[in-house]
């Protein structure tokens, strides 16, 4: 019945993510129509196989943690993180949700490219796949982390089926309680300003609080800023209470589009699309776990070509003077099996 009752509203949300957008199918067309008629340049990907970080670059390195997110943020010597991947622990109330984990992999990764060092790490959400791996990462005692932004969580205002069915509220614990051990200071009541990190100009998107009976749509969003360039890391923001349409204007054009929820229905709708016109779009995932109306919207709305980090193992953006470049990190590893606790 619980199954039953997740799938109605993941359909229902879906539907009505979409439904409040139809107005805008005539500026999507008339966009596509127009991109018919004008020649596109686009530069080459310039993927070649591994890519090894300089320490002085600025750079946004996407982590492939299959269909779950950790992002590290460079910029002259500095390290930051975003979300921190699906991890291996669950409650033993909820053998339901076991699934593998990726919480070693990132936390190597933090070691060997950031030298164990991150100035901040900020959480999207408190889905398991982007905050599950926060406690291992700060308990480590061979990393060091400046401070935590997270929003505050209340598991009341939830679904039931998200209290449930997901450990959203386990995972916010354990992150807090590692922050505390670790004396990492804890950030939630977020800024409205931008902050920066080296030459990375960064402004959180969707922070205010605000009672939602969905975390996806409670999703924080992270424009990054550099050189002229923008990149928009979606979190899992949503359409359903209209976050989309609410937020997309006050972005304007990016040059790098991280598509959230993963590329999945119900996120990266029309207007989110045709206010963005990303030349690029970002899919923490496989292609083939992509859903095809995303693409489609994604073509029509913006011509945008696509990349996956489920394709290079991993994918660096490198920010420079006039474009974005991108670049395979290529390490396809295996998430450990999951246990519980």
């Amino acid at each position: 019945m619980l199954q039953l009752s997740l799938a109605w509203l993941t359909v229902y949300n879906t539907v009505w993510a979409h439904m409040r957008t139809w107005h805008y199918w005539p500026c999507a067309i008339g966009a596509a129509i127009c991109r018919a008629f004008k020649k596109q340049q686009r530069s080459d990907l310039g993927f070649f196989g591994s890519f090894f970080a300089k320490k002085e670059q600025d750079a946004i390195h996407f982590l492939y943690t299959g269909a779950s997110d950790a992002i590290l943020l460079q910029s002259g010597g500095k390290f930051a993180l975003v979300d921190c991947a699906e991890d291996t622990h669950y409650p033993a109330a909820k053998p339901h949700i076991a699934k593998p984990g990726w919480e070693d992999y990132v936390v190597d990764y933090v070691k060997r490219v950031a030298g164990g060092k991150l100035e901040f790490v900020l959480a999207t959400h408190t889905h398991s796949d982007h905050i599950g791996g926060f406690d291992t990462l700060i308990d480590d005692l061979d990393i060091s982390v400046g401070r935590a932004y997270i929003k505050r969580y209340h598991n009341a205002a939830m679904h039931a089926y998200e209290r449930v069915y997901w450990d959203n509220e386990e995972g916010y614990r354990q992150m807090l309680d590692a922050c505390a051990a670790r004396n990492v200071p804890v950030i939630q009541d977020l800024p409205t300003e931008s902050f920066t990190l080296g030459a990375l100009s960064c402004s959180i998107v969707n922070g205010e609080h605000r009672h939602r009976r969905d975390e996806n749509a409670n999703s924080l969003g992270l424009l990054v800023e550099c050189r002229g360039q923008r990149a928009m890391l979606s979190g899992d923001i949503n359409n359903i209470y209209g976050d989309e349409q609410r937020i997309a204007p006050q972005i304007g054009r990016v040059d790098l589009l991280q598509a959230a929820h993963h590329g999945y229905d119900g996120s990266t709708t029309l207007p989110w699309l045709l206010h963005l016109r990303p030349p690029t779009i970002l899919f923490g995932n496989d292609m083939r776990r992509v859903y095809p109306t995303l693409r489609l919207r994604a073509k029509l709305c913006a011509g945008s070509r696509f990349i996956t980090t489920g394709q290079h193992g991993g994918v660096v953006a490198q920010f420079g003077e006039c474009n974005i470049t991108f670049h395979a990190i290529g390490e396809k590893t295996q998430p450990k099996p999951a246990q519980g606790y």
